[in-house]
């Protein structure tokens, strides 16, 4: 891939170091969720980006209450209500946890439709489109047929006029109203928040599956394992089996308790289901890792675990119990050819290469125990001289504990904002950096900047790493043309 011109041209005005310490700047206020007036009817793309842009936005907010106000199951309830009940109409698995669901639900993905099922995907957030939301077999849905369903979701008047639904509540509708006329065979559903108050959690799971649990969004779920734990474990439904990643005692204590409460069958990978991984290299797949996961009527053996670091081998864990618990519930899954699938797995905005000279990776890892695989992952699959990080992080994240990770992997470290409302002021990151970490750290006031000050000095062996946030992720793809 050819030198991005951002490389070529001259720097912008010369970069600020960190002064003052984080404690002597200005706290940034708190920010309520975004709300814009809504505009006309929904005929075009543009305007049912605009439609969305005019709802309660929590994901662009600041501070907010994690209540049955603000996350309304009957208000999403009364919605899908009136839309015919689409949710209802076909197969679902649930999918909640801190980190690693957008990978477990690909991976499963992958698996299901090698198996010849017709599969629906709804994940968040975005990269580059809206419409990377809402798929079937890997293709977004399509920009007409998105409008089309906004238009529809628009329409709906519940009886309350304070009763407004959310930006995520109208996608979450879309996405059931495509499934279902689609008529998938079985529909993947990643839960956006916590997952008790979530508005996914209408759904009856055919299985549900719990990533690993780590402490984010504590001001909305809770400052503990298990606070957080329990949220998640709001998927829970009764006769439902849940299958957990292997977690930290707290919250496996929490899980197991709400997993009682609510007579749903849980099974930790690790543990109640057999499972080992091992890292390795061979010349067919340089630096990978390979599981073995067998359970009364599947054997993984050696799998090759498509997706770096050695984290996703917990999330290929619970992908593989999740096959197995459907083919327990009649789907017709064949091992092999799910086995072969999940080979054809790719993911965007994690541990992706997007660019070869300079080389340059792109991670939305967005909290502590993301950056921290990160750097693990990194560390073990791609070599290189000297690491340089580009970094920005919402405010309302763990940022000692991103920053502490990222000083163990880090060469170098420029921070920048991510473009967010609720973005972190990269000269607030670089004092508390300075401060926690002893170590210095420059300031770019946008990505292009902090690109051309990383290519400085880079070597052909250097790498560039940019990570804290799918939004600076979602610049940089777009700077490279990977969009």
């Amino acid at each position: 891939m050819a030198r991005s011109t951002a490389l070529r041209s001259k720097p912008k005005a010369t970069t600020r170091s960190a002064g003052k310490s984080a404690s002597a700047r200005k706290a940034s206020p708190t920010r309520k969720p975004t709300v814009r007036k809504a505009g006309g009817s929904v005929r075009t793309f543009k305007s049912a980006l605009s439609f969305l842009s005019s709802l309660v936005n929590y994901e662009q907010g600041g501070r907010f209450g994690y209540n049955s106000t603000n996350f309304n199951l009957s208000r999403m309830t009364r919605l899908l209500s009136a839309l015919g009940n689409p949710h209802r109409k076909f197969k679902t698995v649930h999918i909640a946890g801190t980190k690693g669901k957008g990978s477990t639900a690909a991976m499963l993905s992958s698996m299901l439709q090698n198996c010849n099922l017709k599969v629906g995907l709804y994940t968040s957030p975005h990269i580059l489109s809206v419409c990377e939301r809402i798929s079937i077999h890997g293709t977004s849905i399509p920009e007409a047929r998105f409008t089309r369903l906004v238009h529809q979701v628009s329409k709906v008047k519940l009886k309350s006029g304070s009763d407004a639904i959310t930006y995520f509540e109208a996608l979450t509708a879309v996405a059931f109203l495509y499934f279902a006329a689609e008529k998938v065979d079985v529909a993947i559903i990643e839960a956006g928040l916590g997952g008790r108050l979530d508005s996914t959690n209408v759904i009856r799971p055919e299985v549900c599956g719990i990533t690993s649990i780590s402490l984010d969004h504590t001001e909305q779920l809770g400052m503990t394992l298990a606070a957080i734990a329990e949220e998640k474990a709001g998927i829970m439904k009764q006769g439902v089996t849940v299958i957990s990643a292997p977690q930290r005692l707290e919250a496996k204590n929490a899980l197991r308790s709400a997993s009682n409460k609510a007579k749903a069958p849980l099974r930790f990978t690790g543990e109640d289901i057999e499972f080992s991984y091992r890292f390795e290299s061979s010349r067919a797949f340089g630096p990978h890792t390979r599981l073995c996961l067998t359970t009364p009527d599947s054997r993984f053996e050696h799998v090759h675990v498509p997706l770096l670091g050695e984290h996703q081998a917990i999330n290929c864990s619970v992908a593989l119990a999740l096959v197995d618990a459907l083919k327990q519930r009649g789907f017709p899954i064949d091992d092999q050819q799910a086995i072969e699938g999940l080979a054809s797995v790719r993911l965007d905005g994690r541990m992706e290469m997007i660019c070869d000279d300079p080389r340059i990776m792109v991670d939305g890892a967005h909290n502590a125990a993301s950056v921290n695989a990160l750097m693990r992952g990194i560390g073990q699959n791609v070599p290189y001289d000297s690491m340089i990080v580009i970094f920005g992080c919402q405010r309302d994240k763990d940022v000692a504990g991103m920053l502490r990770h990222i000083q163990l992997g880090a060469d170098k470290v420029i921070f920048t904002g991510t473009g967010s409302p609720r973005a972190m002021d990269p000269h607030d990151l670089a004092a508390t950096y300075v401060e926690q970490c002893g170590k210095m750290a420059q300031v770019a006031e946008d990505l292009e900047e902090a690109i051309r000050i990383a290519g400085g000095a880079l070597t052909r062996e250097d790498l560039i790493c940019i990570t804290g946030s799918f939004y600076l992720v979602g610049k940089a793809k777009r700077l490279y043309g990977r969009t």
